[in-house]
């Protein structure tokens, strides 16, 4: 059977399993507490011997580090902290060797307020060429004292700050959704788009196969920049930092960001050819519904989608069940393929989300695969196939800005930092085999003191463990994932059940209390994510079988 990143059968990103290496919490070569890009390559034959397909690296390039590379001050080149571009091509053309595609990140809402352009903006006058790159505004109210509208910043507080001339006296204010130094980036001013086409050439030329395009739901504003309608301050805070802030959303998914990935689908055409295989993009889209999602995946836009319905459903089949059926219900009509998520960088890993302690990791494998049996895309964060929880990063080690910004008036801890402790390659105290820094000697977020024993080192040959559990189930899906089609039948079970029939593959998820029969269809065992099943189905159990 051709592999599943074979150009020469499906593109290689339909059905791809596809890893996200978090760069600074991967791997060290270096010492310095901090992962980089030989790192990653030193890794490589980990992740395929894994059986993932591809790897997805947050971003490398150049930038004062306020938001962990996503605030890019210079977008073609690699910052020092992890490497050098020679480095990038190194890891690239290692990848390639092993038969792993590489996506990057792509950053186009904003950019650091250290990039040559927003420097250039203040230190020109307002309606220069140079400040009409970003989103500039006079103040509100008689002295232009109050921000331009109503709206919030994504990691807590105002999305204005206004600035002071060169002259001492206040001046403009301007957009940031994210960070004071994540200024957005004006795409109303064609400059911009061009700018983006230009850099995703550069990195389509050094041979990346593909983007992963950060908040690309954003980009455009509604004209006129109205207020927005704002959460009752009384509601508890949304579950994750990047749901939205508002009722309505003017600063989202506007609909001239879909003319971006248009002309972006058609530069990517351009790089398609047998020896690389057809380049592809991912966006991180926080659309409120799955229809909304589906709109960016037209066959002239984008690739793919990330599927956040189904991170945040909660533990019930009844919930799995009605993801399922309203994503493939509105991608068929675009004829796009799925993309499946349990964790990232920006949430709680769903060991912790699904409970915590045995109860979350055994919620979170039975979850796994269900989520591997589904046709499209599944995309791993660096960790899970550990069972890694969430880490309690005590406040002084934090690094977040959107724990700084909402620490003193969240009423949840929204902090991303617990989802990126360095992960524990081997060894019995920190750094793990993370990096060669001494015995003892933290890297840049401490790693808990009893993490040895779900360490790589220690859970390679395990029986029983989660890493070799999650490359039985890849190593499974292989056998699968092109041949089973893409039709996905909810077969009646026992309460609490879900029952997924895909092809001559039937998974059974328990998300019940009590042990639940077996359906008619589960005859052959194939693979269980926790005891095997003898006719019943231990709750928070999934088990894959041949169809009867």
């Amino acid at each position: 059977m051709p592999a599943v990143n074979d150009p020469t059968d499906l593109p290689w990103w339909r059905h791809a399993v596809v890893y996200q290496v978090y760069i600074r919490s991967f791997a060290d070569s270096d010492g310095d507490g901090v992962g980089d890009m030989p790192g990653i390559t030193s890794r490589l034959p980990y992740l395929r011997d894994l059986g993932v397909d591809a790897l997805w690296i947050t971003p490398f390039y150049t930038s004062p580090q306020r938001d962990h590379g996503y605030d890019v001050a210079d977008y073609r080149d690699v910052d020092p902290l992890f490497g050098s571009l020679a480095d990038a091509d190194a890891m690239l053309a290692r990848a390639h060797e092993l038969g792993l595609k590489v996506i990057v990140d792509l950053v186009p809402n904003h950019t650091s307020d250290q990039h040559v352009w927003f420097q250039a903006a203040i230190a020109s006058p307002p309606g220069s060429p140079e400040r009409e790159r970003y989103m500039f505004r006079d103040g509100a109210g008689p002295d232009g004292d109050e921000p331009p509208n109503n709206w919030p910043s994504v990691f807590g507080g105002a999305a204005w700050t206004r600035l002071t001339e060169p002259d001492g006296t206040p001046g403009q204010w301007y957009l940031h959704l994210f960070d004071s130094t994540q200024p957005d980036l004006n795409w109303r001013n064609p400059e911009v788009g061009d700018e983006l086409v230009d850099i995703l050439r550069f990195w389509l030329d050094r041979g990346v196969d593909g983007f992963r395009v950060d908040v690309a739901h954003g980009l455009f504003k509604a004209e006129g920049l109205p207020d927005t309608v704002l959460r009752d301050p009384d509601e508890d805070a949304p579950a994750s930092m990047v749901e939205a802030a508002g009722v309505d959303e003017p600063m989202w998914d506007q609909p001239e960001v879909h003319e971006v990935y248009r002309r972006w689908h058609e530069v990517l055409a351009e790089y398609d050819d047998s020896e690389v295989g057809p380049r592809m993009a991912v966006a991180e889209s926080w659309a409120r519904t799955a229809e909304a999602i589906a709109r960016y995946v037209r066959p002239d836009e984008l690739h793919q989608s990330f599927n956040f319905h189904w991170l945040s459903a909660p533990w019930s089949a009844e919930a799995f069940a009605d993801v399922v059926t309203e994503t493939l219900a509105s991608l068929a009509p675009v004829g796009a393929v799925p993309t499946w998520v349990l964790s990232n960088h920006d949430v709680v890993r769903h060991v912790t989300r699904y409970g915590g302690g045995a109860q979350g990791l055994a919620r979170g494998r039975a979850a796994t695969l269900a989520m591997l049996t589904l046709p499209g895309s599944a995309y791993l964060y660096q960790g899970e196939e550990l069972g890694l929880a969430q880490v309690d990063v005590a406040p002084e080690d934090r690094t977040d800005p959107s724990w700084f910004r909402t620490k003193d008036t969240a009423k949840v801890d929204i902090g991303r930092d617990g989802c990126r402790v360095p992960i524990p390659w081997g060894g019995d105290a920190a750094p793990y085999g993370f990096g060669p820094a001494e015995t003892g000697e933290q890297p840049w977020i401490p790693q808990p003191d009893d993490w040895a024993g779900l360490s790589v080192e220690a859970q390679t040959g395990a029986e029983g463990s989660t890493l070799e559990f999650y490359r039985e189930a890849l190593r499974l899906r292989r056998t699968f994932a092109e041949t089973a089609g893409t039709d996905v039948e909810i077969l009646p079970g026992a309460p609490d059940l879900l029952v997924l029939g895909r092809g001559d593959v039937v998974c059974v998820l328990n998300a019940g209390t009590t042990p639940a029969a077996l359906p008619a269809e589960a005859r052959e065992l194939l693979l269980s994510s926790g005891d095997d099943p003898d006719g019943t189905l231990a709750p928070d159990t999934a088990a894959w079988f041949r169809r009867a």
